[in-house]
């Protein structure tokens, strides 16, 4: 694997690639891999000749300091971790590559990061939007892989990418659980030991309330149930546990095709997020 740090090294092996008439795909990440991460290159490595995996903690999707502070970085372990996956490029850009002195471009995506993560973490998804419009037009991808766990900031990634007119498309791959069916999340490593247990509540929570929704449970019902389980579960502040269009991300009131259960909620000091598919009777799997 090889492993590149400033744009002239990114480019000159993305042309040896595209030289030798291969496609590329792209695997976004923040580091702190885990084995949801090393789906997503096995994913890309189905889909395309090359795989191109980025390291970079955006500063400009966190609202919270100290969040960006606490958050895991192992770039030596990751990269092991990658050659193992067989990745074909580490990209390791800086925050001064990306955001040099006098930028002044921020991509922002309306309606669809309104609300939920948009509400809660103000500019957060213009950070995102931005740096993946970055990664997406350095690169070039045929085809660029996300996990599914962030199920909004999959639905603004595919939005920009359309409305940006970017050539790439955008692979949603589900969420990759525990045994005991916690998402994986690089933040679960900053769980305490009893937090991690409690965790798992927060998944829990949702498959119930689908279940109760696909069974004919009122939304309302099924939505406070979820909330008391997850905060008796040692959860609290629960930014939002809600009930939405899949596509639209727009709250639904009824059991509806292409709903999904959507949740962020703090464990201790640690926010989490996750989201299911709610199947109805009507809908195959």
């Amino acid at each position: 694997m090889q492993t590149v740090r400033d744009g002239e090294g990114l480019a000159k092996a993305l042309r040896a690639m595209r030289t030798a008439g291969e496609t590329v795909a792209l695997v976004p990440t923040m580091g702190a891999l885990h084995e949801g991460h090393l789906a997503l290159v096995a994913e890309a490595k189905r889909r395309a000749d090359r795989v191109v995996v980025s390291i970079f903690v955006n500063p400009t999707q966190f609202n919270d300091p100290a969040d960006l502070a606490r958050y895991p970085r192992e770039e030596e372990q990751d990269a092991v971790k990658l050659v193992a996956a067989g990745a074909d490029l580490l990209w390791l850009p800086t925050a001064e590559q990306f955001y040099p002195d006098g930028y002044a471009t921020t991509v922002s995506v309306k309606g669809i990061s309104d609300r939920w993560e948009g509400a809660h973490r103000p500019g957060h998804f213009d950070g995102v939007a931005t740096v993946v419009a970055k990664l997406f037009i350095a690169v070039m991808p045929d085809v660029a892989v996300f996990g599914e766990k962030d199920w909004q900031q999959l639905a603004v990634v595919r939005r920009m990418a359309a409305d940006l007119g970017l050539p790439v498309n955008v692979v949603g791959l589900p969420t990759v659980r525990a045994d005991d069916g916690l998402a994986l999340s690089s933040r679960n490593s900053l769980l305490g030991s009893e937090e991690r247990k409690a965790a798992v509540a927060l998944a829990q929570s949702l498959n119930a309330a689908a279940a109760g929704i696909a069974r004919g449970e009122a939304v309302g019902t099924a939505l406070n149930q979820a909330i008391r389980t997850v905060k008796q579960a040692g959860f609290g502040p629960v930014d939002y546990l809600t009930y939405v269009d899949g596509a639209t991300l727009e709250p639904l009131d009824g059991a509806r095709s292409g709903g999904r259960l959507i949740a962020a909620a703090f464990l201790g000091k640690i926010r989490l997020i996750d989201n299911i598919r709610v199947i109805l009777d009507t809908e195959v799997d």
